[in-house]
């Protein structure tokens, strides 16, 4: 039980060492996004919440986005996001 205990400890730390928080903020087009938690930037996007298969320990909710626009996907298809850009830029606001 007590090696149980330590596991759990450790690998929530281990998640909120990874996460961030971000304040609610107004979008250009006055659309309100609410504050939440998001993966640390680290130039990849398969340890995002919402990557294919991924769960997001703050909502519980399954990840479904593969990223095919991204170039550190797995699943990158060769065809540009809908910004016109390959890759996953954290420079979006």
């Amino acid at each position: 039980m007590k090696t149980l205990i330590a596991a759990f400890c450790l690998l929530a730390g281990a998640t909120a060492a990874n996460a961030g928080s971000v304040d609610g903020y107004f979008r250009n087009n006055g659309t309100y996004v609410a504050p939440h938690y998001r993966s640390n930037s680290n130039g990849s996007v398969t340890d995002n919440y919402s990557y294919k298969g991924n769960s997001n320990p703050y909502s519980g909710s399954t990840g479904t986005s593969k990223y095919g626009h991204d170039t550190t996907s797995p699943y990158f298809n060769g065809t540009p996001g809908s910004n016109g850009k390959y890759g996953h830029s954290g420079n979006r606001w």
